[in-house]
């Protein structure tokens, strides 16, 4: 088997570890006989599935008992309707602040606007997302229901190294690109979503966060399924969940605890992310995207000097096993995407390869 590093920004790559086990347990899960994905949602071997991966999940994220996980179907997007929906009744203005950072952030806050009065807090589209905005919260109108921001901005490169302070009014998080890459202070946060197919396993489900005193408050309008309190009453099962989701990400969640936990990758990540940004700083070939001080430990983004070789690099990179480096058609240029399951041979393996490639073109 002939397994290339993969620096797609998702669906990411995974474990070889965990890709084996799912392999090894397909057809027999458990000895019962049958697949994960063939039994019940309703019986008693999956409730046990379920539960593990909650208790894991606290373990794993130091996330403190006053929040309630809920597995939604959807994906992070389906959240962009949620979050308003569940949240904005929370003050009868219907005021959300969003502090825009690039596409998704962008995406969640037209989402957003169908339901409620919402405003952009903070943005930095004028230097086309490359940067964190500055954001002052005592700014904010002190009926707004909760701020919304996008934690790792994929396509741009950015990331916010501190969160806000807005002190009674909820903050919520869409950390699809980095949930469980760094240690959070969860005391920070009312919600906090994630789709599972950066860090958590495969695409088609988010993991959801949230404070339990914000649950129940949802516009009279929202659909069941997109009200929190659903799923909390139904232990995430008011229908047939994406069973095969939860059991990948409760392999991941072992294989992050095997690995020494959230404190121990965080370090392996900022290892990898200085590998490539020194290579990148220290090589006028090589030109960074992101502003310094913003730079994402998840995701790695550069151009060449000679926007020419561009499809050259990718091809050729692609050649020697390092699997999908183009960037984003925002920002053009190369992309590296590095998320837990990233190995540091994988970096140092493009790094060597930049070196090379930039030596023979330079």
């Amino acid at each position: 088997m002939n397994r290339v590093y993969n620096f797609g920004a998702g669906p990411a790559m995974l474990p070889t570890s965990v890709m084996e086990q799912a392999q090894k347990d397909f057809l027999d899960w458990n000895g019962m006989g049958c697949s994960v994905i063939e039994i019940s949602h309703r019986s008693k071997e999956f409730d046990a599935l379920v539960t593990e991966t909650d208790e894991l999940l606290r373990e794993v994220a130091g996330l403190p008992d006053d929040f309630e996980i809920l597995y939604i179907h959807g994906g992070a997007q389906l959240q962009f309707a949620a979050v308003p929906l569940n949240l904005l009744g929370l003050n009868p203005a219907h005021k959300a602040a969003y502090l825009e950072t690039g596409n998704f952030a962008g995406l969640a806050r037209k989402e957003a606007q169908r339901f409620g009065n919402v405003t952009v807090a903070a943005t930095s589209e004028d230097t086309n997302f490359n940067r964190i905005p500055d954001f002052d919260p005592s700014t904010l109108d002190a009926d707004t229901s909760y701020v919304h921001l996008t934690s790792n901005n994929t396509i741009f490169g950015t990331r916010w190294n501190e969160f806000p302070d807005t002190g009674d009014i909820p903050l919520v998080a869409d950390m699809t690109s980095e949930l469980l890459s760094r240690r959070l202070n969860f005391d920070q946060f009312g919600v906090i979503f994630a789709g599972l197919q950066k860090n958590l396993g495969p695409s088609g489900m988010a993991v959801v966060l949230v404070r339990k005193n914000l649950i129940g408050k949802a516009l009279e309008q929202t659909p069941s399924l997109l009200n929190y309190k659903t799923y909390a009453d139904a232990h995430s099962m008011p229908n047939t969940i994406n069973t095969f989701a939860v059991y990948m990400m409760n392999l991941m969640l072992k294989w992050l605890k095997d690995q020494g936990g959230v404190d121990a990758i965080e370090k392996v990540n900022a290892q990898k992310a200085e590998l490539l940004y020194n290579l990148i700083d220290s090589n006028d070939f090589f030109i960074g995207t992101a502003d310094k001080a913003h730079r994402s430990h998840m995701n790695v983004t550069f151009n060449l000097a000679n926007s020419d070789l561009d499809k050259q690099f990718v091809a050729e990179a692609e050649a020697a096993g390092l699997y999908a480096l183009k960037g984003h058609r925002k920002v053009g240029g190369i992309r590296a995407s590095i998320y837990n399951a990233m190995p540091l041979a994988g970096c140092e393996a493009l790094a060597e390869f930049m070196k090379q490639f930039a030596a023979k073109h330079g």
